[in-house]
């Protein structure tokens, strides 16, 4: 059982002297150097201060990153610059933004909440991915100091009849409490919803609902590491955003593959190895933008741009039950075509990761990549059917946007 409760967030005060933008940021694995000083420069209360603070010259184990976080978080809360509210509830979240390949606008709905921190063997929490070490390492160290979480885990749920998103739909009648625009161009807007009775009605209707792991899939295993350590009841929860999977407004992105310094790298055996996995077309880059961005689900395509070529080499094969379009480029392509394994492959050697169709294909017109694989969006059934039957996807398989903001709510473990 999905066991989803109510609580009282942390969340800026007025105290803060500067809007909720100002202070709010990205998930910490997308922010950038450049970002993170912009984001320094917006305000002396901004939270990339304690999720990502800045290394100095004389840090020690004494005084670093982590220590400082921990002592801006505390301070913030002794300022009154962070608050907790008065009484537990849920926090309806949604963010109303344009889809980045149609340009149509799109709103996904979903609600801050504590959940149950549980390991995978439960069958309640689902994964898609493998997770690094490396960054598990960090973020349990801002855990471990802060003894808070300040993102929130992106979890999907199964909700064809929308009941949960009916009840979020009653309590954003209401003014927001914050409302961001961010970066990208997405609009954040916070609710919270009190009321008894519509709050045990949410928790009786995810009560047998089974959670996947959309983005965090880092700070969700970190917080089932620092449970084990922890003796903090608080420890057994983690702050979780809620989406139902059955929603307009949930989009997943696709990110593209480009190829760089392979050795012995020829385009012409490319396109044979590729003529060997299917059938292979010519199309303009219009064209098969067009039809990309609205998959059909009965074939697996993708586009392959090579240098000085205008037009798109497309490859169609039929869909198999359980095919993945990325996994058929890692296993077949990258793997069986080009020889680049898996180790090449986590280690990111060959291969840069691109959101947008127009900025992989710029890449090889620009000259400085061998190739841009050109891959259809994965379908949410597809993640669903993977994690749900204990399996993982490639890396980077997902990019679901936008992305949630760190600081909209605060967890703080306190008992």
């Amino acid at each position: 059982m999905a066991n989803i409760s109510p609580f009282r967030a942390y969340r800026y005060s007025a105290a803060a002297g500067a809007g909720l933008s100002q202070l709010v940021t990205q998930p910490y694995d997308k922010i950038t150097p450049a970002m993170r000083e912009r984001y320094l420069d917006q305000s002396p209360y901004n939270l990339v201060r304690v999720i990502l603070g800045k290394p100095e010259g004389g840090d020690s184990e004494g005084d670093n990153v982590y220590t400082r976080a921990a002592r801006h978080f505390n301070d913030w809360i002794a300022q009154g610059v962070l608050a907790p509210d008065d009484a537990p509830g849920f926090y309806p979240y949604f963010q109303e933004f344009a889809d980045p390949d149609s340009g149509e606008t799109l709103t996904r709905k979903g609600f801050i909440a504590l959940g149950g921190v549980e390991p995978y063997e439960a069958g309640v929490v689902h994964r898609h991915e493998r997770t690094l070490a490396g960054p598990k390492k960090d973020r349990l160290s801002v855990l471990r100091h802060t003894q808070a979480h300040f993102g929130q885990i992106f979890m999907l749920y199964q909700d064809p009849a929308t009941m949960v998103d009916d009840l979020l739909d009653e309590a954003a009648t209401a003014p927001p409490l914050g409302e961001v625009r961010d970066e990208y161009g997405a609009v954040h807007r916070l609710w919270r919803l009190t009321d008894p009775q519509r709050v045990s009605r949410i928790r009786e209707l995810m009560a047998d609902k089974k959670l996947i792991i959309a983005d965090g899939h880092h700070r969700y295993e970190t917080a089932l590491q620092y449970q084990q350590e922890s003796p903090l009841d608080d420890a057994r929860r983690v702050m979780m955003t809620l989406v139902n999977m059955c929603s307009p407004g949930l989009k997943i992105l696709a990110t593209h593959r480009v190829l760089r310094q392979l050795d012995h790298f020829n385009p012409v055996n490319l396109l044979t190895g590729l003529a060997q996995l299917g059938q292979i077309s010519l199309q303009s880059r219009r064209e098969f933008r067009a039809e990309l961005i609205r998959p059909d689900g009965s074939e697996l395509m993708m586009g392959v741009a090579l240098p000085g070529q205008e037009q798109i080499h497309v490859l169609r094969t039929p869909r198999q039950k359980g095919d993945l379009d990325v996994r058929f480029l890692h296993e077949r392509i990258l793997g069986g075509v080009l020889g680049i394994n898996e180790e090449a492959v986590r280690e990111e050697k060959f291969l840069q990761y691109v959101r947008g169709v127009d900025t992989a294909i710029q890449e090889v017109d620009r000259g400085g990549a061998q190739a841009a694989f050109l891959l259809q969006p994965t379908r949410i059934e597809d993640v669903a059917e993977v994690s749900l039957s204990g399996g993982v996807m490639p890396q980077k398989s997902t990019d679901f946007y936008p992305k949630l903001l760190t600081g909209m709510a605060i967890y703080r473990l306190e008992r």
